[in-house]
């Protein structure tokens, strides 16, 4: 007698663990750089150098960097700019069994804060909030089939396996160049630039993948026409790449996260020995994460009417993928100058960042509620002011719609902007329309009893004799054709050759007649 078993690769979220970090330091203003008098805004990026998972915890070493624009006293250089950093090494607690290599950490600034303590030195605050997920692949040696059992009658149970196929992390590197039109004065100096993953496409091949989209590029700078000291650019580059991603196959799900780590805008001479062009390299983090759905037959029972069989269970837990959900909203609104800040003369640039608060999972689906934090960046009709920028914050509430999710369900959602547009009404009025993002992907969690074993024992010979050989049944409620075949040591081809059944549907109420199969017993 032998079990016929197949290994089934089953995906399990193996831990999850948050950390808050609180970082905040004070920085002198470098003696080339002009006095403060007022910050226009600021910038955060967060960059991890180092991990590694020692007894159940994982230390980080990374650095905050920062970079602010600010307002000076120079009529000649009004708008300045000043970067820095703030190091940091910290332990989130995870379970043992974790491993560095398997542990996908994000992270969020969740605030930053620059407070100017005098002319020539400022404060830095910031939070930042870190996320730390592992997953695991595991394998289950489950029973499909029995050998060498006599007689034997066997259950199968059709189960559906997400399995974690690939799962690694890559870059991918952009460089382009960018040239200012001719209506643009030639640059001296960037003072400030952001730059933006948008619409981004990612499609499944043999052993690759595709990724296409916009990157939206936008920097504010010193010029050299003396009658326009600071202009600004935005432009967007289109690009397309094909990954190389061994195991990777069309009919796969991808959940693909691609984010920008690192940028770098470089002032070049074009032909004319002039400073009109912009060395563009951008570095994109890829955590690659691509699951096979797999459709498998186990055995779920067997017996014997000729000997008694037990099978041995154990039960197994994994994760299946239920759903993995792309919403897209618009959301609108108005956004006003507050007090004490000058009118708007022009606008430069309108960004966005979305942060999800709540979500709660309802019969629909994932109800989600949160703000969209929005900065506009403009040219003030105050001339003691030239450049100011305001925040706001949008709020939304947005349905992610998700079949067969139940409170137990698993889920992860990726927030993101799409696109944003900013119109001015008036001097102290802009509308902001926004293109929001909700990328989900949602897995149950499914336990499952697998046989093991098999142990076989000879027939209760006193028990068999006291059932009579003809037996009439009443089927009740709960019963099932195999569970009834099994109790009186027949087989379903029996029950439903006697009873002129088509299939093996039964219902309460329902009566049978069976003939016991072990005659051979007497």
């Amino acid at each position: 007698m032998e079990l016929i078993k197949k290994q089934i690769h089953m995906n399990k979220i193996q831990c999850r663990s948050t950390l808050q970090l609180t970082l905040d330091d004070d920085f002198n203003v470098p003696d080339m750089k002009p006095d403060i008098v007022r910050v226009i805004t600021q910038q955060g990026q967060i960059k991890v150098e180092d991990r590694k998972i020692l007894n159940g915890k994982l230390m980080i070493r990374g650095t905050l960097l920062f970079h602010i624009l600010y307002l000076s006293d120079e009529s000649a250089r009004p708008v300045n700019s000043l970067s820095g950093e703030i190091p940091f090494d910290e332990v989130i607690n995870v379970e043992n069994g974790c491993h560095a290599e398997n542990i996908t950490l994000k992270w969020e600034i969740e605030d930053l804060n620059v407070g100017i303590i005098n002319s020539r030195k400022i404060s830095v605050r910031s939070i930042v909030r870190f996320h730390a997920a592992a997953e695991e692949l595991c394998d289950e040696a489950a029973a499909i089939a029995a050998e060498g059992v006599e007689e034997a009658e066997c259950l199968h149970k059709p189960i559906r396996v997400t399995g974690l196929a690939v799962d690694k992390k890559d870059s991918y590197r952009l460089k382009e160049e960018i040239t200012l039109p001719s209506n643009k004065g030639s640059m001296a100096e960037i003072l400030y630039s952001e730059v933006e993953l948008k619409n981004a496409d990612v499609r499944l091949l043999a052993d690759k993948f595709t990724i296409k989209g916009e990157v939206l590029v936008f920097f504010l700078y010193r010029s050299e026409d003396e009658e326009n000291p600071v202009e600004y650019y935005e432009t967007e580059l289109p690009f397309s790449a094909s990954i190389d991603c061994s195991g990777c196959e069309e009919e796969m799900i991808e959940d693909i996260e691609l984010g920008i780590s690192g940028r770098n805008l470089e002032i070049k001479p074009d032909a004319d020995g002039e400073e009109r062009m912009v060395d563009v390299e951008i570095v994109f983090d890829m955590n690659i994460k691509i699951y096979r759905e797999e459709d498998f037959e186990i055995l779920a029972d067997i017996y014997s009417p000729v000997q008694e069989i037990t099978p041995v269970r154990r039960m197994a837990g994994y994760e299946n993928l239920l759903v993995k959900n792309n919403t897209k909203a618009r959301v609108t609104d108005r956004v006003k100058v507050g007090a004490g800040n000058p009118r708007i003369l022009q606008i430069c640039h309108g960004s966005g960042t979305v942060k999800v608060d709540e979500a709660e999972i309802t019969e629909e689906g994932i109800q989600t509620e949160g703000v969209i934090e929005v900065e506009l960046l403009y040219i003030s009709a105050d001339d003691a002011v030239p450049l100011q920028a305001i925040k706001s914050v949008i709020p939304f509430s947005q349905l992610i719609e998700v079949r067969g999710i139940t409170p137990q369900s698993i889920f992860e959602i990726k927030p993101g902007i799409d696109q944003i547009g900013v119109m001015m009404l008036d001097a102290e009025e802009i509308e902001v329309k926004a293109g929001l993002r909700l990328n989900a992907i949602v897995f149950e969690p499914v336990t499952e009893p697998m046989i093991t074993d098999l142990e076989t024992a000879p027939l209760d010979m006193e028990k068999l004799q006291a059932m009579p050989g003809l037996i009439g049944y009443v089927v009740k409620e709960g019963d099932t054709l195999w569970n009834i075949a099994r109790q009186y040591y027949t087989t379903m081809d029996t029950i439903r050759e006697i009873n002129d059944l088509e299939n093996d549907i039964i219902h309460p109420g329902d009566r049978l007649l069976m003939i016991k199969k072990v005659n051979s017993v007497f």
